[in-house]
């Protein structure tokens, strides 16, 4: 596929749940994007908020090519569990003429090796551990990563009136439009968040959403 000509192109490789998250944020945020995944249900559920989803089976480069990888301004490789995928897939995308990849890592090494070839790292199990156990004035934001002039991903220490409630009861994603992609709890960090999950205060979540949504919300805390 084409980019339109006066608009980024953000590519998004690996539906998990960080992949997913953003891939919808900035749908949400009237951003153009294309994202590639091997699970046909991952893929359907995408194809609600952009027209470039596809299956891709093998991250080859023949594949990446023919689904337009190479057209995006921005690509960002989901696949960290697989390192070998995932260092051969920042390879090929960088190899493409991407002129900015950001691969996801769950280890130095892995990281390390993904630097050297030319990409911007993050660490989500890493960083969130350390940034989230330094940072605890609430409330408070903290800057993860930002992927435009609009979209980010914050830390937020919850306030004494959410305890007890659970993440539906916050309803971020329709208040705010903000998706909720981890919470510290008594310094252990899940990434495995039901609707039935109960926060307490002081906890810590990590949300991803437009700079103007997360401000909101902050402000909502501050009332």
């Amino acid at each position: 596929m084409k980019k339109r000509q006066s608009s980024e192109l953000y590519g998004i490789i690996g539906l998990g749940r960080f992949g997913f998250a953003l891939a919808e944020t900035l749908a949400g945020a009237d951003k153009e994007i294309l994202v590639v995944d091997k699970d046909e249900a991952l893929v359907r559920r995408a194809s609600a908020f952009t027209e470039n989803a596809f299956i891709v089976g093998a991250l080859n480069q023949e594949n990446l090519q023919s689904v337009g990888i190479q057209n995006c301004d921005v690509v960002v490789v989901c696949i960290g569990a697989k390192v070998d995928v995932s260092i051969l897939t920042t390879l090929i995308v960088l190899q493409l003429g991407v002129k900015r990849v950001i691969s996801k890592a769950t280890n130095a090494e892995q990281g390390c090796v993904l630097e050297k070839i030319g990409a911007e790292v993050v660490y989500p199990e890493r960083d969130m551990g350390v940034r989230l156990a330094n940072r605890l004035m609430a409330p408070a934001l903290m800057e993860y990563i930002s992927l435009s002039d609009e979209v980010d991903i914050s830390e937020i220490r919850l306030p004494e009136r959410f305890n007890s409630k659970s993440v539906l009861d916050l309803n971020l994603r329709k208040r705010y439009g903000l998706n909720i992609i981890a919470v510290k709890q008594n310094g252990e960090i899940s990434i495995d968040i039901g609707p039935k999950l109960i926060l307490s205060a002081n906890d810590i979540i990590v949300v991803i959403g437009t700079r103007v949504n997360i401000r909101s919300f902050e402000d909502s805390l501050l009332s």
